[in-house]
C-alpha cells in the first residue's frame, strides 16, 4: 500500500483488482466494443481537473488522465466545500463533468519536465512477496525509479509510461527527464526523517484565497475555534477532513466495514506521528 503526504494526512490510495476469471469474455461471445481513443487534448483536460483536485486537497487519488470515479467523488466534494451544488454526473463514463464556476484554467502548465536525482535512485531495492516478511521490514523499498517517481508526483504508473513513451521506469538513471503531472511533489524523505509529535507544514501547491479570519464574538474575545475531525464514508470510500461541519479536504481510502469517526485537535501531528519511518 503507497501512501502520500497531503497538508493535513498522508493518503492510503485505493488499489483496484481485475475481475474473476468466470467474469472474462468466452469463446464465441460477441467482441467488446471498440475503446474510444482520446486525443492529447482530452487526456490533458481530464489531468488538468485531477491536478486542480489535488491542489485543491480533494484528492481524486491517483492521477491517471481519465475521469475518473474517484475525480468526479472530489469534484462534488469540493463543490460542497464551497456551499455549491453539485452537478449531476455525465451520463456517459469517462466524459468531462460539469466545470461551471471552477476555474481549472489557472493549473498551467498541467505537465512539466522532471529530472530524475540520484536521491530517486536511494529507495529502489528488492520486495518479498509474502505479507509477513513484508512485515519484517523497517520500511517498503520501490521496485524500480518509476514507481517511486510515480508516487513522488501521485500519479498512477502505467499512466507515468503513457506520458513517457520509449522510457523504461527501471532503466531511468540521474539525468534523464521524464513528463510528470504538475503537483507539489511527495518527498518520502521528509516522511522518514520525521519525529514523533512532530510536524511539516507543506508549502500549500494551490492559490485558493484563505479563509477571512475569525472575528471577536459578543464578548470581544476571539471566537473559539472550531473543532476539527476525520470521517471515513465507508460507502463512498472517502475520508473528510471537517471544520466544524465544514468540509476542508477529502482523500480516497481503502476501508473496511462500519461507520469511522475520528476527532482530533492536531490531525496533522496525529497522521504525521502514526506513519512516522514507514513508506
Amino acid at each position: 500500500m503507497r501512501v502520500l503526504l497531503r497538508l493535513l494526512l498522508v493518503i492510503v490510495l485505493v488499489i483496484t483488482s481485475t475481475g474473476p476469471a468466470s467474469a472474462r469474455r468466452k469463446k464465441g461471445h460477441a467482441s467488446p466494443p471498440a475503446v474510444h481513443k482520446r486525443s492529447d487534448a482530452e487526456i490533458e483536460a481530464a489531468t488538468q481537473l485531477q491536478v486542480f483536485l489535488d491542489r485543491a486537497n480533494f484528492s481524486p487519488g491517483k492521477l491517471d488522465g481519465h475521469y475518473s470515479d474517484f475525480t468526479l467523488k472530489a469534484l462534488a466534494l469540493y463543490r460542497q466545500s464551497r456551499g455549491e451544488p453539485v452537478a449531476p454526473r455525465p451520463s456517459k463514463a469517462d466524459t468531462a463533468p460539469d466545470l461551471n464556476g471552477i476555474d481549472v484554467a489557472r493549473v498551467g502548465p498541467v505537465f512539466i519536465q522532471y529530472t530524475v536525482t540520484e536521491a530517486d535512485l536511494q529507495n529502489i531495492g528488492p520486495l518479498p512477496n509474502g505479507v509477513p516478511e513484508k512485515a519484517k521490514l523497517k520500511r517498503l523499498p520501490y521496485h524500480d525509479a518509476g514507481e517511486e517517481i510515480a508516487e513522488k508526483f501521485h500519479c498512477d504508473e502505467k499512466f507515468l509510461g503513457e506520458l513517457n513513451p520509449g522510457k523504461n521506469g527501471g532503466a531511468l538513471k540521474p539525468g534523464d527527464q521524464v513528463r510528470v503531472p504538475n503537483v507539489e511533489p511527495f518527498e518520502l524523505g521528509a516522511v522518514k526523517d520525521l519525529k514523533p509529535g512532530s510536524e511539516i507544514a507543506p508549502e500549500v501547491a494551490n492559490d485558493i484565497p484563505d479563509e477571512p479570519e475569525q472575528k471577536p464574538d459578543a464578548t470581544g474575545e476571539p471566537a473559539t475555534a472550531a473543532k476539527m475531525s476525520v470521517k471515513v464514508d465507508v460507502k463512498t470510500n472517502m475520508l473528510g477532513v471537517f471544520e466544524g461541519d465544514k468540509i476542508i479536504a477529502a482523500y480516497p481510502v481503502t476501508v473496511g466495514s462500519g461507520a469511522r469517526t475520528f476527532t482530533c485537535c492536531r490531525p496533522v501531528q496525529t497522521a504525521q506521528s502514526a506513519l512516522s519511518g514507514s513508506r
